[in-house]
């Protein structure tokens, strides 16, 4: 296998494997994602000792076991907020968070969006399949209203999360969604995300055979996937499903003369209300629309890249901040030193 493009230092997919047994379930969605990610990593041209992996609890948190990298299996739910310590302590490295929809949405919430407005310096993968796994099958923040589990024996009550709409809803700069089973699919998703300056946030639907399988089944069946799967490819029309007859062309995501976006079948092929995605929309409003398409029915998918866009980080702003204390720092007078002790605190003789 020749090296990936952009690879110069000859890795290989085998380097990030570590002698490990992997201690999945048969099955899971998580053996194909672990793939994809080793299979992506030479891609990034860095060195693996400057690479770090960080989880929280989880099935997914056992990750960091599996990349013969830098990697820590932290604490449940605040995998960011020690990868934020890291990446802004440490700039030189690339630092990925791995997190479960309970994780992360649950116990981690309120670290996840905050990593997210801050635009801190990181690569969070969270892992969705909409049960709590490692626990033996209770219902998550994002299982669907009505579901039945151990913890729930006559139905969840509870509204789901949409990790994305949170996502959006806390300002994120780059937020994904892609599927453990689609390869290709999910490695240029990461391809993506490790190209962004920020925090980028995928999704990634996981199949969980034990406790809820099948609970991505429409958008794995080839009979069933293109009619409920919205690929979005920046500056393509959002079109899908299979085409139908008389010059109409399939499903297609549309907007009215609200500026709501829809989703109506047989739309023409030249009908001018089909959105032609814009992945980057400064105001978060559009892809937050997109992410709620599944209102619609839990069914439809939007896979690929709802936001990206540019704006400053976190971790540059910090450091700017400390130069610009170490400049004023003359002599005696330590600017950096003051800042740190603050003005209310004192020394006794």
């Amino acid at each position: 296998m020749p090296d990936a493009p952009g690879n110069d230092l000859g890795l290989k997919p085998k380097d990030f494997k570590t002698d490990q047994e992997v201690r999945w379930c048969p099955g899971c969605g998580d053996y194909a994602i672990l793939a994809a990610v080793q299979g992506f990593m030479p891609e990034l041209g860095v060195p693996r000792e400057n690479i770090v992996f960080i989880s929280g609890i989880g099935c997914s948190s056992r990750f960091p076991y599996y990349m013969n990298t830098f990697g820590m299996h932290s604490i449940h739910g605040r995998a960011p907020a020690i990868a934020t310590g890291l990446s802004t302590s440490r700039p030189e490295l690339s630092v990925w968070v791995v997190t479960g929809d309970g994780d992360a949405l649950s116990i981690g919430g309120n670290h996840l969006i905050h990593a997210l407005r801050r635009n801190v310096n990181l690569k969070i993968l969270l892992f969705n399949n909409r049960i709590y796994g490692l626990t033996k099958g209770q219902y998550s923040p994002t299982s669907e209203v009505g579901k039945i589990t151990k913890s729930t024996p006559m139905g969840s009550l509870d509204n789901p999360f949409n990790p994305i709409s949170v996502a959006l809803g806390a300002e994120a700069t780059f937020v994904a969604r892609t599927l453990d089973s689609d390869r290709k699919h999910l490695q240029s998703v990461l391809r993506a995300a490790a190209d962004h300056d920020g925090t980028a946030l995928v999704e990634i639907y996981q199949n969980c055979n034990i406790f809820n399988d099948g609970a991505f089944d429409v958008l794995k069946d080839a009979e069933t996937r293109d009619d409920w799967t919205i690929r979005m490819e920046h500056g393509q029309p959002l079109r899908f499903g299979t085409p139908g007859e008389d010059g109409l062309a399939g499903k297609a995501v549309v907007r009215d003369e609200l500026g709501t976006l829809s989703i109506e079948d047989d739309v023409a092929a030249d009908d001018p209300r089909v959105v032609v995605h814009d992945a980057h929309v400064d105001n978060p409003s559009y892809a937050f629309a997109l992410s709620r398409l599944q209102a619609v029915d839990s069914r439809y998918a939007p896979m690929g890249v709802f936001r990206s866009i540019d704006k400053p980080t976190y971790d540059t702003a910090m450091a700017a901040q400390l130069e610009d204390a170490a400049a004023r720092s003359v002599g005696d007078d330590d600017a950096l030193q003051q800042l740190l002790l603050g003005s209310d605190t004192w020394s006794v003789a």
